[in-house]
């Protein structure tokens, strides 16, 4: 079964570019993952800082191995201190 991801990101105040730059950071080696369909990052027009990510997997297993991967591991920790909000939901279509 498919599994969508959807976060949304918000910087705090001041951190909006440095958070923009580490998640475009981690769009490459996330798409190249060989269970992940989609990843596109996108960022709201009327409250520019808030960042949604959309991601769909194959699969658990997929999902499970992007959440483990080096990249990942290493931009949740870059992203540590330049997040206010971080609000990550799993999907299934219906």
């Amino acid at each position: 079964m498919e599994i969508v991801i959807t976060a949304v990101l918000k910087a705090y105040p001041g951190k909006e570019e440095e958070l923009r730059q580490a998640l475009d950071e981690v769009i490459s080696p996330s798409r190249q993952e060989e269970g992940c369909l989609t990843y596109v990052l996108h960022e709201s027009i009327d409250a520019p800082g808030t960042f949604v990510f959309y991601e769909k997997y194959r699969d658990e297993t997929a999902l499970d191995a992007h959440i483990h991967s080096a990249h990942y591991q290493a931009y949740r920790k870059r992203v540590e201190t330049l997040l206010a909000v971080r609000d990550v939901y799993r999907l299934r279509e219906v």
